[in-house]
């Protein structure tokens, strides 16, 4: 599922991964009145319950009932649901793909691993949702590295650092799973999402 830039703009906030997404360059809904519209306007509590959940929702690149379905695992699982769904949706494959710096969006990521480029553990995996735990290793395949998707990586890895959570080898382009992803190691504390308030929307 690609993401339109328009989504970015609608919701205030670069979610698409793209380095010149457009919502850098015009911080502003789309529109012929989107100069004039504020993201910060009031809005009814649901209105800003649901904007929540879409800004989260297209950030990991997820379909809604992909998404429905985290939360109510998070919501199970003892401990703040709110940091459930994220050990969730960090952990997903095409996500650590994307944090290790093998894919400069997770849309891009999640491609790779359905085309069967990536290897978790020695084991080819094609599935975006396959959840990496602990010491996991994560290698892309020989005979893909030479695809376009990779050809540039020694460039874009020259001076990328992987959160915490996950170590690179950057010679061999392989990656290990440290630990399980916790907030404070997570980058998307500076997107401004409001985890309690997606939580709350689906406790409806």
């Amino acid at each position: 599922m690609r993401i339109s830039c328009k989504i970015c703009r609608r919701l205030g906030i670069s979610i698409c991964g793209r380095e010149k997404c457009a919502f850098k360059r015009k911080p502003y809904a789309p529109g012929e009145h989107g100069r004039t519209r504020k993201f910060s306007r009031a809005s009814s509590e649901f209105g800003t319950q649901l904007k929540e959940k879409q800004k989260l929702k297209f950030l990991y690149n997820l379909r809604e009932r992909q998404f429905r379905n985290y939360i109510r695992e998070a919501e199970k699982r003892t401990g703040d649901s709110g940091e459930n769904l994220m050990r969730f949706l960090e952990a997903r494959l095409d996500n650590a793909i994307y944090r290790l710096g093998f894919a400069q969006t997770r849309t891009q990521a999640r491609q790779a691993v359905v085309h069967g480029h990536l290897m978790v553990n020695g084991r080819r995996v094609n599935i975006p949702s396959f959840r990496v735990k602990k010491n996991d290793k994560i290698t892309i395949k020989q005979q893909s590295l030479s695809k376009g998707i990779f050809r540039d990586l020694d460039i874009y890895l020259k001076k990328y650092a992987p959160p915490p959570w996950l170590s690179l080898d950057k010679e061999k382009k392989e990656g290990a799973v440290l630990s399980s992803p916790e907030m404070e190691n997570n980058l998307l504390l500076g997107s401004n999402i409001n985890l309690k308030a997606i939580i709350e929307f689906y406790s409806r």
